[in-house]
Order: structure tokens, then C-alpha cells, then sequence
């Protein structure tokens, strides 16, 4: 008898299971203060008696938090789906170590009341965010001309994009926070304890900054804007700050909204009023958690767990940056790519720094489609390891792929296809009895094969004419393919016959060979498994492909 999932999450080694351990553990240590009532309760959950331990400690009973946050100065992008992908993963590997007794939530947070301090690149009407520049983001107007602010637009766009993908969350706005007194209790005491928390920004700030650097942001009654200015008086008792505009002196409460504190600051002060029990952030922002976890605990808050994640890199090895354009989109991967290509792509290595380009999608999809073929001859130790089960939050089809991504690009190449159907010609004599609608991901796999051919492959294809020894090889695998039965689809019969060439006219290596087919044949150095290939493509088609590289047609 298998064991229950719990038990194997516990012995888990991939890392969302690393990561729910010791977000487990700073849970149990930061709501049971006793040592021996941390121990006992660790070991019912262990013992997959995760109920037990809800009911016999009061103190646990609240939901766990996970928290991604959200600048809406910009549209949601490729970072934006890796975060909330790979914290999606820990809270599933959390609700696996706890049987999903314990209540989660995943909290989108947008930062919505920060002020707009540039005009994004590519956005409409710029003049408007221009007169609008300095405003909270959900008072600046809208230059798209589809909600009330420019907030409300891109957080729209966040909750539509977070939507497609099929994530489960709780959006929550900063505005709303702010405004509707959730963060009063914190702010208050932000003002009591100004000190301590100027005393943690002020050395981690230059000269200039550090003279005239306030955590409070007050947002002007004048003006609407939020503003970046000293706080010269403080009135706890009132909860109020005093500042300066213009020459004017003005005293606001730091409550309802009348500030926003500073993002190291806020972000201390959003974990400590929200209790977030897990945030991951990028390897860029290791000193700002530093600082806002020692805030945090200033407004008596216990930071959350967490890791730091690598960044993404170009072909050339340089930081992915959004003014360069040196990266992909979401909008490229999606063109390419399926969303599980994706979602597996971050899943791998996220302490790792990877490249983000083109060419990872097509090795990127095959992978996935490789762990997926994997999975159900997998024990369920393993399963739990495999990063489909992540990818599919543990609804992980049970339907191998019959053709992987690779082949599907070459055959695109060799049958010079330009649409779905012509290739589902192939793919159904392949495939006996299979329809697009029965191989919904094999159709979608054929849409990326053909945008992905027709804009990297196909310009970069260059034919050669084969040498001698190459053209005497070619030959005599076209006579014994010609021998064959033309319906013949045994891959492996296939493969053996070009092995049985390659190895009778001595390429050594064989692998010379193989290149030398892919590139008098297809225009390329590398393809997939040839005898695949030919069963997909059909005897009769490759015999007359052969007969062009033969000929030198192809060149």
C-alpha cells in the first residue's frame, strides 16, 4: 500500500517541498511559543495527523499566507507569472505536507497607491500620465480610456492575465488597504516607532536622500500627489505628521489613506499587518528584504519565509532589462510555447540564473513533454518529484504525447507545411483514429511549431549538397527503404535500417552521419530521432525527399 501523500511530502526533495518545510517551521515557532507544543504538533503533522494538530492548538488555526506583489505602473509580464508560479507550487507542496487541512491563501498584492513617478514606453496617450505624473496610481487617469484609473487598468490586466493561467488567489489593492483602515493599527505605531525605522533606512541611503528621507509619504491635500518630502513634526497621540509644500505647513493623519509609507517600509509594514507567512523576491532584492524584514519586526511583525530567486539572462548572458527589449515576453513564449513549457521552465532551478531566450522554448516543451510521459510509470515518491505534478497542480494528465516538439518542427520543415490541417494529415496516419479534439495539446503543439518554423527555422535553414561518401550512403538508404512495405511505421525497424547504413559506409563517429542527413535533408545541423521521423513523414515521402538531396534539389 502506497503511503499517504503527506508522509511522501515530508521526504520530498524538490524544492517547493524545502521551502513548505520551512515555512512549516517558522509557522509552528512563530504561533506556538512553547517549545514542547512546537514539537508535539511538528510530529502529529508528520505523522499526516494534520487535523489533530489543528484542533489540539487553537493558536494555528489561522489560514497560512503566501504573498506575490504587483508594481501596476507597468503590464503584467514573464516575472510576474514566474513568481506567482513558483509560489503557487510552495503553497501546494505546503497543502501536500499538511493534507490540505490547513487553510491557505495566496494574496496578489498591487502596490496601486504608489505615485506615478515616469511615463511607461509604449503607452497611449502619454500627455495624460504626464499631467497625471506623481499621483497614486489609482488616481492617475486612465490612458486607455477602459476603467477610472491607470491602476484600475493594469490591475485588471493582472487579475486577467493571473485568470488565464487558472491560478487561485485574493487580489488585494494598496488603495483599498490603505484607505479602507486594514493598515491603520501598523501606521500608527510606524508613527510611534518613526525612529527605529528612520535609524534602519537612513545608512542604507546616500548623503542627498538620507537629509531629506521621511518613511511616511504624505499625499498632498493640495495637489493629489504623493509626495517625497521631510516629515519635520510627528504627533502621536493625534497620529498625525506635519510637512512642508510650497512653502505651506500641513498636518495630515497617517491613516485613511492620507499616506503611503516607502516601498522598503511598506512592504515591512504590509507583512506585519497582513501576517504574510511566505514571499520569494528576485536576487536583486536581497538587501531590501533585509531591510524590511528588520522594519518588520520593528512594527513587532515576524518576516516571512522566503528564498531569493535568480534573475533571467539574454542569449549573451546579460540581465533581461524591459528598456532593452532583450528578452522574451509572455506574449513571445505563448506564441511559441505552451503555458506548461512555461510553467516548467520556472519550475527548474529558480536559485539558478537562466537564459531566457528563443531557442529555450522548443527544448523547454520537450522536456516537459518528456517528465509527462514519465509520470504515470512513476512510484508516487517520484511522481511528487516530477515537475508536472507541480505544473498541473497535481492534475496531471494521464495521456502521454506521441510526438514531441522537435519532431513536429522538422516535420513542419520537410512537408513545407503552412497550416494545422496539412500537418494533421500526417498525424493521423500516424496516428490512427486521432482528431484534434482528442489530442488538444498535440493541436496546440502544431500552431507553436509553425510560428516557431516560420520566424527562427525557416530563415536560418542552409541546404548543402552531400560528398561522396555522403551521396553513396544517401543512396543506399533509399534502396532500402524502397524495399521496404511503403505503409511501414515501425520507428525502430526504421532507425535500425539508417544505423545499418551509417555504420556499412564507416562514419565514425556514427552521430557524422546522422548530421549529414539533417543537413543535405532538412538545412540543419541537428534533428530528431530520424526513424520517428520517417514514420511520421511517411516511406514514400522521404524516398522522394531523399531523391532532392540526392539530386542536389534542396540546395
Amino acid at each position: 500500500m502506497s503511503q499517504p501523500l503527506s508522509i511522501l511530502a515530508h521526504a520530498g526533495r524538490a524544492w517547493p517541498f524545502e521551502q513548505a518545510r520551512a515555512t512549516l517551521m517558522r509557522v509552528l515557532k512563530m504561533r506556538l511559543k512553547d517549545a514542547g507544543d512546537q514539537k508535539r504538533a511538528l510530529e502529529l503533522i508528520q505523522a499526516g495527523k494534520t487535523d489533530e494538530a489543528l484542533k489540539a492548538y487553537e493558536g494555528l488555526g489561522r489560514a497560512v499566507i503566501f504573498e506575490t506583489g504587483y508594481g501596476p505602473s507597468g503590464l503584467p509580464h514573464i516575472g510576474t507569472f514566474g513568481e506567482v508560479a513558483r509560489t503557487t507550487m510552495v503553497r501546494q507542496a505546503f497543502e501536500a505536507l499538511t493534507d490540505g487541512a490547513w487553510h491557505t491563501r495566496l494574496i496578489a498584492f498591487s502596490d496601486d497607491m504608489d505615485g506615478l513617478r515616469k511615463v511607461p514606453d509604449g503607452i497611449p496617450n502619454p500627455e495624460i500620465l504626464r499631467e497625471d505624473l506623481n499621483k497614486p496610481l489609482t488616481v492617475v487617469r486612465d490612458p486607455f480610456g477602459t476603467h477610472p484609473s491607470f491602476g484600475a487598468h493594469n490591475n485588471a490586466r493582472l487579475r486577467a492575465f493571473l485568470d488565464g493561467f487558472g491560478f487561485e488567489y485574493e487580489f488585494m489593492s494598496s488603495t483599498d488597504c490603505y484607505k479602507g483602515g486594514m493598515f491603520d493599527e501598523k501606521l500608527l505605531l510606524a508613527l510611534e516607532r518613526f525612529d527605529r525605522i528612520q535609524a534602519v533606512m537612513l545608512p542604507t541611503l546616500g548623503p542627498d536622500r538620507r537629509a531629506t528621507y521621511s518613511c511616511f509619504l504624505p499625499v498632498s491635500p493640495k495637489t493629489g500627489n504623493v509626495l517625497q518630502v521631510p516629515t519635520l513634526e510627528r504627533n502621536v497621540s493625534k497620529g498625525t505628521i506635519v510637512f512642508e509644500e510650497d512653502g505651506e505647513r500641513f498636518e495630515i493623519p497617517v491613516t485613511g489613506g492620507h499616506v503611503k509609507m516607502q516601498w522598503k517600509p511598506d512592504w515591512a509594514m504590509r507583512w506585519a499587518a497582513l501576517g504574510v507567512d511566505y514571499e520569494m523576491a528576485g536576487k536583486d532584492l536581497i538587501d531590501s528584504v533585509k531591510v524590511s524584514s528588520q522594519i518588520c519586526k520593528v512594527l513587532d511583525g515576524v518576516p516571512p519565509e522566503g528564498f531569493n530567486y535568480e534573475l533571467f539572462l539574454d542569449e549573451a548572458g546579460q540581465k533581461i532589462s524591459k528598456s532593452k527589449g532583450n528578452g522574451l515576453t509572455m506574449e513571445d513564449w505563448l506564441r511559441y510555447g505552451a503555458p506548461e513549457s512555461l510553467a516548467y521552465y520556472m519550475f527548474q532551478s529558480p536559485k539558478s540564473a537562466k537564459k531566457l531566450y528563443f531557442d529555450v522554448i522548443p527544448r523547454a516543451t520537450d522536456e516537459y513533454l518528456q517528465q509527462l510521459e514519465a509520470y504515470p510509470k512513476q512510484e508516487a515518491e517520484k511522481q511528487i518529484e516530477n515537475p508536472v505534478w507541480f505544473v498541473h497542480r497535481r492534475e496531471v494528465p494521464q495521456k502521454a504525447m506521441p510526438v514531441t516538439f522537435g519532431l513536429m518542427l522538422n516535420l513542419v520543415s520537410a512537408a513545407n507545411a503552412s497550416d494545422k490541417e496539412t500537418l494533421w494529415g500526417f498525424l493521423r496516419a500516424y496516428i490512427p483514429g486521432a482528431t484534434p479534439e482528442s489530442e488538444p495539446l498535440l493541436d496546440r503543439l502544431a500552431g507553436y511549431a509553425l510560428n516557431y518554423f516560420e520566424d527562427f527555422v525557416k530563415p536560418a535553414k542552409t541546404f548543402r549538397l552531400p560528398d561522396e561518401k555522403e551521396l553513396a550512403a544517401l543512396k543506399d538508404l533509399r534502396a532500402r527503404f524502397a524495399a521496404l512495405d511503403p505503409e511501414t511505421r515501425d520507428a525502430e525497424i526504421i532507425q535500425g535500417l539508417v544505423f545499418e547504413v551509417g555504420k556499412a559506409h564507416e562514419f565514425e563517429p556514427l552521430r557524422a552521419w546522422f548530421q549529414a542527413l539533417y543537413e543535405v535533408l532538412l538545412g540543419q545541423s541537428q534533428g530528431p530521432r530520424f526513424g520517428s521521423f520517417v514514420a511520421i513523414f511517411g516511406l514514400e515521402r522521404t524516398i522522394a525527399l531523399l531523391d532532392q538531396g540526392i539530386n542536389g534539389e534542396l540546395v
